[in-house]
């Protein structure tokens, strides 16, 4: 739709309101501002600190947890590390983690490429202060999910059932000061891969595309979350809920961001809920949850590109090209 601004949700009010606000935004929107979540303040302070310490060690230091080191897309992504293929190349570093699985995981000793162990540097309060925020923001998006789910007429286990062992990805990024940067876009506009994303950013640079191809500033307010749907929940509700194509536009201040990747277990195969599906409206081809975000994420990332090239990886069978989802701008 022809939105201007993004609606902010009080998630602190009663269920039934608070699900039908959620399900409009995500109908008529894809995104949102949720406030009123009841999360310690310090929580996101503490994350911020050690975030800025990590980001500030000595390049060398930083490498010493490269993503490119693990087997489960855990660790440091240097500048120029993401990007799609022949596309520009953002100026960021970020870090990546996930539910911190033990090595002995079997899972992960299967070979499972989303699902295992963090790597950690070596930075005192680090993995502390990472894992309390992302063991609270995991637990919000579990109330989130199940008001997705009222607000689709479904009961919460509709995909509570599917939250055993979910690859949800945290992302520490870091925008750099950048005197040179222009007012254009950087890596692209895109939608994300996962059911929904929970983000605190620091600075403006957010942008959404509306249905008249105009984007559409989000900037922080307050400690709300900015929530928006990703390419699995519209995939299961057959387009009623619309992951909204969005893009962070270069900026000159630094900037941080925060967002968490809320998925469902490798597993879980996502297709079209039967209340969605008319003759109007005929059903979507399904996926496996875990092999989509997969897929998505190799042909982003330059080693697991060159792992791809090598025959070390393989995409799954009928993988999709990165922007299946969402709208073009015009």
């Amino acid at each position: 739709m022809t939105f201007t601004e993004v609606p902010v949700v009080d998630v602190s009010g009663p269920v039934d309101e608070v699900a039908a606000a959620l399900g409009r935004a995500a109908r008529e929107v894809g995104f949102m501002y949720v406030s009123g979540h009841g999360l310690e303040p310090r929580l996101f302070d503490d994350l911020l600190a050690v975030t800025r310490e990590f980001f500030d060690l000595p390049h060398e230091e930083k490498m010493r947890v490269w993503i490119g080191r693990s087997s489960d897309h855990r660790g440091y992504v240097p500048e120029g590390e993401e990007g799609f293929a022949g596309g520009a190349v953002d100026r960021k570093e970020a870090y990546d983690l996930g539910l911190d699985l033990p090595a002995d995981d079997p899972d992960f000793l299967a070979g499972n490429p989303m699902l295992g162990p963090n790597q950690w540097p070596d930075l005192p309060g680090f993995r502390e202060a990472v894992t309390a925020y992302y063991t609270a923001v995991m637990g919000f998006g579990w109330e989130l999910f199940a008001a997705f789910a009222l607000a689709l007429g479904e009961q919460p286990e509709v995909f509570a059932r599917h939250l055993t062992k979910p690859p949800s990805q945290l992302r520490l990024i870091h925008y750099p000061f950048d005197v040179d940067a222009e007012d254009r876009i950087g890596i692209g506009a895109h939608t994300d891969y996962e059911c929904f994303t929970l983000l605190r950013p620091t600075s403006p640079g957010l942008e959404v595309l509306n249905g008249a191809g105009e984007w559409i500033d989000v900037p922080p307010r307050g400690d709300a979350f900015v929530v928006n749907i990703g390419d699995m929940l519209e995939l299961w509700t057959n387009g009623e809920f619309v992951a909204t194509t969005h893009r962070v536009r270069k900026v000159k201040q630094e900037r941080y961001a925060f967002p968490l990747f809320f998925s469902v277990d490798y597993d879980t195969p996502v297709a079209p809920l039967a209340r969605f599906v008319t003759p109007g409206r005929p059903a979507r081809a399904g996926l496996v949850a875990g092999e989509h975000l997969f897929a998505q994420t190799a042909q982003s990332f330059a080693y697991l590109r060159d792992r791809l090239a090598s025959g070390e990886l393989v995409l799954p069978e009928g993988s999709l090209a990165p922007f299946s989802f969402g709208q073009r701008a015009s």
